[in-house]
């Protein structure tokens, strides 16, 4: 592991999210382009522990549609708590949605122990290999963690659907970049490559008119 002392950006308000897209707008033409007509980015921060590491497990895969749902039923029985999950019967948490792989990702994560204060002072890339260690956690909910629940400036989920069909609409590719061809276009957007993300999501919205992320 690294130094238990994190020397990165961190977006806390709406001014952050502006100050990225500004740079990102000089830095990319194409993004000063797809943010035409696109309403104010969203801030998109959420809390951050066992709850919000949860439904990131619901939202696998999925719809958001059915992950809101499913959320909802989970949240409606109490079923976010370590201590409650852990308790469940595998057929307690099907009943509320969860397929049998992500009843066994649950309860791995409340068994876990994962220090999620702790979780606030490490590099990124310690976070992503912390939570990844979890079973039934991978790369894509690890990053998603990371820069929504805390608020890492530079981090990219370049594993996300959404935002390889923004890229390729956004850059005009003849296809969907693969992950890690992504991973490597996503570089140049740094330090602010969460921001670029959000720039992306909101360009899949308006594009598709659904929702990318949750």
């Amino acid at each position: 592991m690294g130094a238990n002392v994190v020397n990165e950006r961190v977006i806390m308000s709406l001014d952050c999210v502006a100050e990225g897209a500004e740079w990102l707008c000089r830095h990319e033409p194409r993004f000063r382009r797809a943010m035409q007509g696109l309403p104010p980015l969203p801030l998109r921060r959420k809390p951050d522990g066992f709850a919000e590491l949860l439904n990131a497990i619901v939202s696998q895969q999925v719809s958001v549609a059915s992950a809101n749902a499913i959320w909802d039923r989970l949240r409606g029985e109490g079923m976010i708590a370590p201590d409650v999950i852990a308790r469940a019967s595998d057929d307690d948490l099907r009943s509320l949605g969860l397929s049998r792989q992500k009843a066994r990702y649950a309860k791995a994560l409340a068994d876990a122990g994962i220090d999620f204060d702790a979780l606030r002072l490490l590099p990124t890339d310690d976070v992503v290999a912390t939570l990844t260690a979890v079973s039934g956690i991978g790369v894509w909910t690890a990053e998603i963690y990371a820069m929504f629940s805390l608020g890492r400036a530079d981090v990219f989920a370049p594993g996300d659907l959404a935002l390889q069909e923004a890229a390729r609409l956004i850059f005009e590719l003849d296809e969907r970049p693969k992950d890690r061809a992504l991973r490597d276009m996503a570089r140049d957007w740094s330090p602010w490559r969460s921001v670029a993300a959000r720039i992306m999501w909101a360009y899949y919205k308006q594009s598709k008119q659904r929702e990318g992320i949750r």
